[in-house]
């Protein structure tokens, strides 16, 4: 792709041909017939000069994303969004359309002008995102009827979920499937009247009766002759939205009940053969590996712990998982866990190796914990920012050999490629173990697979198991170094507060099970960042990139990154942790809480208002901020002993009882919670001395699967300082003997101290 020359060259009039020598207030000479030229409304001189001055800033290295460039690699458009920040805003920067930023700018227009306002709603790594852009964003006959017509308004629904969850409750109300892209039509009070998701951009094509400028030019004729009609449509849809966004009532106690009914929802949809629902697609989410190994650990039942190794093994030895490059892509789009949507998106990863985490203390497969390692390596590698904190995700699409993006090309492979690369004799034991065919099962390339276990795999091939594993470890390592030579998929690096707190929580409990302290260092540092460039004000921000912060943040922001410094307590007993993480949770409180109903709002009391204010009631592919708030109150309640903890968390609980006595699956990260409250948590604090530093103790609690506790180690002096003011139980214990020292309690209730190992595993384990 050609890059764009500094200086004047760069200056750009939006929605206008090239101005050569630079933009003036006075509308340039086209270089086309106007009747071709996408129309730009509301373009004065002072937003030229922003224009292009962003656009210089950019660099001699910019490469603008769009097919719209002279012969000079200059963009033909620029828009609004080049001032933003957003990769995915900044990825239309140079689209025909006109688009503007959500904000009160956009439809301050759409009323002046009585023009509905259309809304796109996405994210950086969505691959029919991309395939909307280039189809119809792209179009310049398109972008001319929308630059006429409407208002466009292009929305990052990774740095707007407040936006998002409106507008998507709407596509929903209107029976449409929801998804991303997303496109609502609004009135310019914000209000919608017609959506949906991804629409191909004219009639018949990709077999659809209706395409994308169709649906804008009917629209847009009911806008103009029915306009009493919209408006009673937009008012029913938004009153629909602000009811959808409150809970339902109270509902009586929640009990175990609850979790008896998502398990017994698990085993009827339980895929026998391939692990996960019996569906496709699969996502890692829409099956409760993490309630089964608990039900597992409190009851005994070899089925849910049977269904969740099945799942772990099966998603670990599909597509879906990256064999080469390491971590998960997003999901798989067929039941095998064969052929993944090939983006990763950050808290996949991390709510991944969380699960194989447990997974191997529950079952102590060394498989599990390879995988947990592996993700966490990935992450440390190429999804950490250099003062530590975590980026957001990667994209499907990569750039092919014929130079157009392509899904899946970069993590694919051929035997003729493998063989340039390894040679035969290390190819063969790759093509083998991997599933690679001439004919391929990914668009004539394959997707590496393991059908078979290594130790079939040796023996067919003739080889001795050590030196089988061998040639697959330099194979995999070659392999890492010629995939990093093909374009690579495009790194969305903006850095999320949630999010970070997921991953912070993965690295803080990989670094205790798997005893690795550069996994606790990860995490101090991604914890320290957000702690120092993502507060302004005593308060948190969304998100940040290139050293600019976006909106303020919204209750999952608190709530994921609290869970993080406690889990970081856990490994680290460093009181600071723990004090930032009861702050935020004070913090959530005080913006977030619904002191009537119980629950947390996603936005603040003082966030701009929208059409309703959400209270976040089910758990997809990322947790609510209301169910980790639940486990968060919990944990602290069974630190602190203060009793304000317990009161959040059963007002939590009242908030959410009809549908946790209704349809628990909708909760299930709530459900773990729920499994918490109703078991005798376990306090669990480990006292070092001067000559012992507990490393046998802590190495038999890193094996033990004890999934509802608290623990905090460190000397007796450590333990009757700063962390006994936070954490009391773990004041005034000794030593016995000079020798490490656990200490088991329950509901104030200790068992004997001792020193030895196995005697604590008993003490940890439930009797049946």
């Amino acid at each position: 792709m050609t890059r764009a020359p500094p200086t004047a060259l760069l200056a750009l009039c939006l929605g206008l041909p090239s101005c050569e020598g630079g933009c003036s207030g006075a509308r340039p000479a086209p270089t086309e017939p106007e009747s071709k030229t996408p129309q730009s409304p509301a373009i004065g001189p002072n937003l030229r000069k922003k224009l292009q001055a962003a656009l210089e800033a950019k660099g001699t290295g910019y490469v603008p994303r769009t097919k719209h460039k002279t012969a000079a690699g200059v963009p033909k458009y620029t828009n609004r969004l080049i001032l933003e920040s957003s990769p995915y805003l900044l990825q239309h920067a140079h689209n025909p359309v006109n688009w503007f930023p959500w904000g009160d700018e956009a439809f301050e227009f759409a009323k002046a002008t009585k023009r509905p306002v259309f809304l796109s709603v996405g994210y950086a790594t969505c691959h029919w995102c991309h395939v909307m852009e280039e189809e119809s964003f792209e179009d310049e006959a398109i972008a001319r009827f929308i630059n006429d017509n409407y208002i466009a308004i292009k929305v990052d629904r990774e740095e707007r979920p407040d936006v998002d969850s409106i507008y998507m409750a709407a596509v929903h109300m209107l029976r449409q499937r929801g998804g991303w892209p997303m496109s609502v039509w609004l009135t310019p009070e914000r209000k919608p009247f017609f959506g949906g998701t991804y629409f191909p951009a004219r009639d018949g094509d990709r077999g659809t009766r209706k395409g994308f400028l169709s649906h804008m030019r009917e629209q847009l004729k009911r806008f103009k002759s029915s306009p009493d009609t919209v408006a009673s449509e937009a008012d029913r849809l938004a009153a629909g939205i602000q009811a959808n966004k409150q809970t339902s009532p109270e509902a009586g106690a929640v009990g175990y009940a609850s979790v008896l009914k998502s398990i017994a929802v698990a085993e009827r949809g339980f895929d026998p053969t391939f692990g996960g629902m019996r569906r496709s697609p699969k996502f890692p989410s829409s099956f409760p590996n993490q309630l089964l190994l608990r039900h597992h650990f409190r009851t005994g039942n070899a089925e849910s712990l049977a269904m969740a190794t099945k799942t772990l093994t099966m998603m670990a030895s599909g597509g879906m998982y990256d064999h080469v490059g390491r971590g998960f892509h997003r999901y798989s789009t067929d039941k095998r866990w064969l052929v993944p949507h090939f983006e990763k998106m950050l808290y996949d990863n991390a709510q991944l190796a969380v699960v194989y985490l447990e997974g191997f203390r529950a079952t102590g497969d060394a498989t599990f914990a390879r995988v947990a390692r592996e993700i966490l390596d990935y992450v440390a590698l190429e999804m950490t920012h250099p003062k530590g904190a975590f980026y957001s995700a990667t994209d499907a699409d990569s750039i092919g050999p014929k130079g157009h993006r392509e899904e899946g090309y970069y993590f694919t492979w051929t035997p003729e490629e493998l063989n340039a690369a390894l040679g035969e004799a290390d190819s063969e034991v790759v093509r083998a173990f991997y599933g690679v065919t001439p004919r391929g099962n990914f668009e004539g390339r394959t997707i590496f697979h393991t059908a078979e276990s290594r130790d079939d795999v040796a023996e067919r091939l003739g080889m001795a198991r050590g030196e089988f594993d061998k040639a697959l470890k330099r194979s995999r390592v070659k392999l890492r170094l010629v995939r990093a030579k093909r374009p690579a998929p495009l790194l969305d690096d903006k850095i999320q507060v949630s999010w970070n707190g997921l991953m912070i929580s993965a690295f803080a409990r990989g670094a205790f099970v798997l005893d690795e302290s550069k996994y606790q260092t990860a995490a101090e540092n991604a914890a320290t960042f957000l702690l120092d460039n993502l507060r302004a004000g005593g308060r948190l921000k969304h998100s940040y990139k290139d050293g600019k912060l976006t909106t303020n943040a919204f209750a999952e922001d608190y709530a994921f990154f609290a869970a993080g410094l406690i889990d970081l307590l856990q490994v680290s007993s460093d009181p600071k942790w723990l004090s930032e993480a009861i702050g935020l949770m004070n913090a959530l409180e005080k913006h977030h809480a619904d002191p009537r109903r119980g629950g947390y709002f996603l936005t603040a009391d003082d966030h701009e208002k929208l059409l309703a204010r959400e209270k976040p009631s089910y758990d997809g592919a990322i947790p609510s901020a209301n169910s980790v708030a639940l486990m968060n109150h919990l944990r602290l309640s069974e630190l602190t002993t203060d009793d304000v903890w317990r009161q959040r968390a059963e007002m939590t609980i009242r908030a959410f009882s009809s549908a946790l006595n209704s349809q628990p699956s909708a909760l299930g990260v709530m459900l773990l919670g729920i499994d918490f409250q109703t078991d005798r948590a376990k306090e669990i604090v480990i006292v070092t001395s001067d000559s012992d530093d507990g490393a046998a103790l802590k190495a038999a609690l890193r094996r033990t699967f004890v999934p509802n506790h608290v623990y905090v180690s460190g000397t007796q002096a450590a333990l009757d300082g700063k962390l006994g003011k936070l954490v009391p139980w773990a004041k005034g214990k000794p030593t016995k003997n000079g020798k490490a020292t656990v200490y088991v309690c329950e509901k104030g209730s200790c068992e004997l101290p001792t020193t030895n190992p196995k005697l604590m595993q008993r003490q940890l384990t439930p009797e049946r």
